[in-house]
């Protein structure tokens, strides 16, 4: 089945930026969503004054989940903690001219990496980041609608 995935999307997907692994890490997080197989860690270099001065994050998934971890690193760079938590799904997505219905989740996951690495650095430093929550290591349990209807979830309940 071919998917029309914007010049953005294909760019980060042949191109990924921030690719690897920090050393050290401030911060490091790592979700997944069972259902499609999608894994994402993030790690984040924070300093003293709570700015991202680098991520890099390691993907296994499709070109989508490359491509919105790609983007989603390149977002909170040079970010502080507060506005790095503001770096939601939608964001990554118009960041990425879009993505497919069907693809979305790999928006989330990468929102969901950028909250792990965050709380993570908040547990390694005793602090408390006003407005994150812990988070899940698998996305899939999360209420977010990721293209099922969710009518059928409750039929399976």
């Amino acid at each position: 089945m071919a998917m029309n995935y914007s010049e953005k999307v294909m760019d980060h997907f042949t191109n990924p930026r921030n690719v690897g692994e920090i050393e050290d890490a401030s911060g490091c997080g790592t979700v997944g969503n069972a259902v499609c197989g999608d894994i994402m860690r993030v790690y984040l270099d924070i300093d003293e004054n709570n700015v991202i001065q680098d991520a890099k994050f390691k993907t296994f998934g499709c070109g989508a989940a490359i491509a919105t971890s790609s983007m989603a690193t390149v977002l909170v760079k040079g970010k502080t903690v507060q506005e790095a938590l503001e770096v939601t799904n939608k964001a990554v997505m118009e960041a990425l001219d879009g993505l497919p219905p069907v693809k979305v989740h790999c928006s989330l996951l990468a929102e969901e990496a950028i909250h792990a690495a965050l709380w993570d650095y908040a547990e390694k430093n005793g602090l408390v980041i006003e407005g994150l929550e812990k988070p899940v290591s698998d996305i899939s349990e999360h209420e977010h609608d990721h293209g099922h209807d969710i009518d059928d979830e409750e039929d399976d309940a």
